[in-house]
This record gives C-alpha cells, structure tokens and sequence, in this order.
C-alpha cells in the first residue's frame, strides 16, 4: 500500500529502526535479512532525502529530521494497529488474549491475586511488568495495555480512572524503641530509614517526593528497589519503613512489625489505572477496567473480613527475629 508515493511497509521498518537505533536488531525484531533492512533505509533516506540514521562511532545516531519522524511514525502506527485489529466483541471465555499492565510490586500484592481471581474462569492470559522509568513512553508505543498508577506520574495525554486511595504507615520491629511509644516528628527524624528507590531511573517513589515537598530530610540507611522488602529490612534493627497501608497491614500479620502513624500529615495516593487513548473503545479493555474495580472491592472486603493490623495495635503472634538493633 502506498500513500504519497511511499510504502506504507517502509514505516513498520522506520519504526523498529528509529526505537532501536540499530539495523541489526530492527532485522531481527521484524524477522527480516539484515540487507532488507538496509535497502529499506536506502529507500526511506531516498524518500524523505535526509540520512535518517547515522553512524558515529560505535553507535548509530538519529539525525533531526528523524526525531521528529520518530513520534509520528509511531503514533500513526499505534493509530491502524488499534484500528485495524480492534474486534467488535470481546468474550473472555474463549479469548486467547493476553494483557499486558505494569504495575508496581505494591499493586501487585495487594491488588492482583483478586484480579486473577476474577479472571478464573476466563482463557486470556496476563503479563505484569514493573514500572519502568518512563511508563507514559511505553504506553504510548503500544507495548502494555495499561498503567497502574499513582495520578502525580500519570501522562495528562490519555484517559485514566481512579481504582482506590491510599494512606501510608511507618512500620517499625515491634521489639524496636519505635514500638513502645506514639511517633514524633523528633523520633522520625533521628531515626534510620529503609526508603524504597526504584531501580531504573531518577524518579522516586511517592512518599519520598512527599517528604522532598515538605522540606523533610529522613535519614536514609537503607534503600531497596521493592516495596515488599521494606518491610522484611526494618525487622530487627531500630529503623523505620514509611509503606502504604495495605501492604504494612498484610505483613504486620504475619512479621514482628508494629504499624505507626506518621507524625506528619502525608497526602493519600490515589491509585488509578491508565490506557491509551486510541484504544477507549477497545472491548477487551473495558472488561479488563471492570474486572480491576470489581478486584479492588474484593480486595477491601478481604482485607476487612480478615481484620488485619491497624495503626497503634500489636501484631498478631509471630515468629520472634532476635538480633542486634542497627
């Protein structure tokens, strides 16, 4: 097909060479020879009459007039992919689908067992990526279906929807000095903290943009790239972990952990799933939306029924982890 007098099968080719910025890998990716692909080029550079790629040194640089190609191309791509490919109908229980949602391993604890449990008596299949540091950007190249989010990192580009809101707790060892009275702001502050950093990246997570916000300087000894481990880090030493709630309370139950209010007021998360904007009426989405907030009052009504621990109240009976306070 041709628009313009140019190939349309020339921009899948342009795509895959602009992402990747290298003609090998770009062959690979699309199952080609290496001299298709570099005949390709030649006749993109013929079309647009400009180099497009260029090699300096080791590596293979984007000439101007490429970066600004880069993004059309894509979101023209993105455009007939969810076009051309969008079914009428979407029934989960013959879908061979799968779904891909990047979450963080928060969300993946607390919120995603109650997906898949929704999800039982479906055939599509999920595939859960962590947050990477540009999230918008792989949105926006088609390769996950979904964001699940706090809103402050969402992309003011497409459509999102709130899931839940979500306070945070600082968790200490409940043998710790932490755990025999209220917190103050003078005993956070002198404390050692177990703060999570992401692993790729300058952005950080939520409550550590908060404390920046608020001029609050934590002493951090500790950071790890999971949510999860914070928790497991704090045990037996004097430190503190500053976690959202829900995943404090499940691990409350079962580590040696007291939950503590913060001794500042820290804004609520507002958790809420992303997609792109092409793909709104995309069928398999919506059910896909639906079943995230069906998950999320199932999960509320679990972590309620189950009475798990709360800011203030001793842990349940749990294995006792004896050591040197560091």
């Amino acid at each position: 097909m041709r628009f313009n007098k140019l190939d349309l099968n020339l921009l899948v080719a342009l795509d895959a060479m602009l992402k990747l910025r290298s003609i090998s890998r770009a062959a690979e990716q699309l199952h080609l020879s290496q001299s298709a692909m570099s005949n390709a080029l030649g006749r993109l550079r013929d079309y647009f009459d400009d180099e497009l790629l260029s090699q300096v040194g080791r590596q293979m640089k984007l000439t101007p007039r490429a970066e600004v190609l880069k993004e059309a191309v894509q979101d023209l791509l993105l455009r007939l992919d969810t076009t051309i490919t969008a079914q009428p109908e979407f029934d989960p229980a013959t879908s061979d689908r799968e779904f891909r949602i990047l979450a963080s391993d928060f969300t993946s604890i607390v919120l995603m067992p109650h997906l898949l449990r929704l999800a039982a008596g479906s055939t599509v299949r999920f595939r859960f990526a962590p947050l990477v540091d540009d999230p918008q950007r792989v949105l926006e190249r088609g390769e996950a279906d979904l964001l699940v989010i706090p809103r402050e990192y969402c992309s003011p580009d497409h459509p999102t929807a709130s899931l839940f809101r979500e306070r945070f707790v600082c968790v200490a060892w409940r043998d710790s000095r932490h755990a025999r009275a209220a917190l103050t702001m003078e005993g956070y502050l002198r404390a050692g903290h177990v703060a999570m950093q992401p692993p790729t990246g300058p952005q950080q997570s939520l409550e550590t943009t908060f404390m920046q916000r608020m001029g609050i300087a934590r002493r951090v000894e500790v950071t790890t790239f999971s949510f999860a481990a914070a928790a497991h880090l704090v045990v037996g030493t004097e430190r503190l972990a500053t976690l959202h709630t829900r995943l404090a309370r499940q691990y409350a139950a079962w580590l040696p952990l007291v939950l503590l209010e913060p001794p500042m007021a820290i804004d609520e998360m507002d958790q809420v799933v992303q997609w792109h904007k092409y793909r709104s009426q995309d069928p398999g989405l919506h059910w896909l939306r639906d079943l995230l907030h069906q998950a999320v009052e199932k999960m509320d009504a679990d972590e309620a029924a189950a009475g798990l621990p709360s800011p203030g109240a001793q842990p349940r009976p749990g294995p006792r982890a004896d050591g040197p306070a560091a």
